[in-house]
């Protein structure tokens, strides 16, 4: 599967430390775009240090206007406070959903952990129907869990 294929390749992005970790972030968003064919909008949200709130970070995929996002509201606020991965097949179903896109159909939302503190997550729009699967969460877990190394 392409996921064993791009874990080395995350691995050599997240190591470059010539690059800023915004330049890798971005990197990683970059790589899981162009090589997933479902992965439309890949981006970062980080906690805006104290407050209860996220903010993006680097991202691929159309601007959004959801540069701030509270805890709570829409799928990556209730990551925020739920430190669960949540995975929603099709957002129409969804009453918390924030609309970023009329052509998204699903989104994928991986928390990143440092010393067991929720600190950000990982944001995948698809405009795909449903095409999430184990596979992914266990992919972008990883993810996650490589790019927490550019917070400890």
């Amino acid at each position: 599967m392409i996921f064993e294929n791009l874990k080395p390749e995350i691995e050599n992005i997240i190591s470059n430390k010539i690059k800023s970790v915004n330049e890798r972030l971005l990197n990683v968003c970059e790589l899981l775009e162009k090589n997933v064919s479902y992965y439309d909008w890949v981006g970062f949200y980080f906690r805006n240090g104290n407050k209860e709130e996220l903010i993006l970070g680097p991202y691929v995929g159309a601007p959004t206007d959801h540069t701030v996002i509270p805890f709570g509201k829409g799928i990556c606020g209730q990551v925020a406070v739920s430190n669960q991965n949540f995975v929603v097949p099709d957002v129409t179903a969804q009453d918390n959903y924030i609309a970023c896109s009329i052509t998204v159909k699903a989104e994928i939302v991986i928390p990143i952990f440092v010393n067991g503190k929720n600190i950000g997550q990982i944001d995948i729009d698809s405009n795909t129907p449903d095409p999430f699967t184990e596979e992914d969460e266990r992919f972008l877990e990883f993810v996650c869990d490589k790019a927490a190394i550019l917070f400890l």
